[in-house]
């Protein structure tokens, strides 16, 4: 029997990793049971005895992805001095985790939600993924009186508007025009967002 759950674990893991692959080189639009079982390595037969249909093994997907993006921002921004500057490499790191897998961006940003998944957990999964990467540091500049509460409110929907939009410009227009034009835009608008955010 445990040999059983052992194996079922796998194959899972293959339909899940399988998928994963197929949304970052590829998107969402090429995500169907044929191309994950095919990628897997299965039959599509065998996909339905473990997942009810494409959009629960997405859901996963984003679910993982956040945890890869955690610890990508993690690992950029762990040297960066608590309060403004850990904020600001956060966001650098957000931008960067984006801007080198935009299939996943797309499926986070642009992708309905209806064609996700059905999960009313979806939504605030993804929506609340910025503010979830900056929790402690917007914590520890309310505590620090850096910023006020309504202060911290307003940057947090500000800076969720701006990045995504500067994302959706650059990954589907190239505008700007080369990653460190991007770079350059996204960092001008982050210490514009930063500055002057006396309670």
């Amino acid at each position: 029997m445990k040999n059983k759950a052992l194996q079922e674990q796998r194959i899972r893991g293959y339909f899940i990793e399988a998928t994963k692959e197929i949304l970052k080189s590829e998107g969402l639009k090429s995500v169907s049971v044929r191309n994950i079982a095919e990628k897997a390595g299965y039959s599509f037969a065998t996909l339905y005895n473990y997942f009810k249909d494409a959009k629960d093994l997405v859901f996963l997907c984003v679910q993982d992805f956040q945890t890869e993006c955690t610890e990508h921002v993690t690992a950029r921004s762990a040297k960066a001095a608590r309060g403004e500057k850990k904020l600001r490499a956060i966001l650098l790191a957000y931008l960067e985790y984006f801007v080198q897998y935009p299939g996943i961006f797309e499926l986070f940003y642009v992708e309905k939600l209806s064609d996700l998944n059905k999960q009313p957990a979806t939504a605030p999964l993804i929506t609340g993924f910025l503010d979830k990467l900056c929790e402690e540091e917007w914590k520890y500049l309310i505590t620090g009186k850096t910023v006020s509460t309504a202060m911290a409110a307003n940057k947090k929907a500000a800076l969720l508007y701006g990045l995504s939009g500067l994302l959706l410009l650059y990954i589907n227009r190239q505008m700007p025009a080369g990653y460190p034009a991007f770079l350059k835009a996204a960092t001008t608008f982050i210490d514009g967002q930063l500055k002057d955010m006396n309670a």
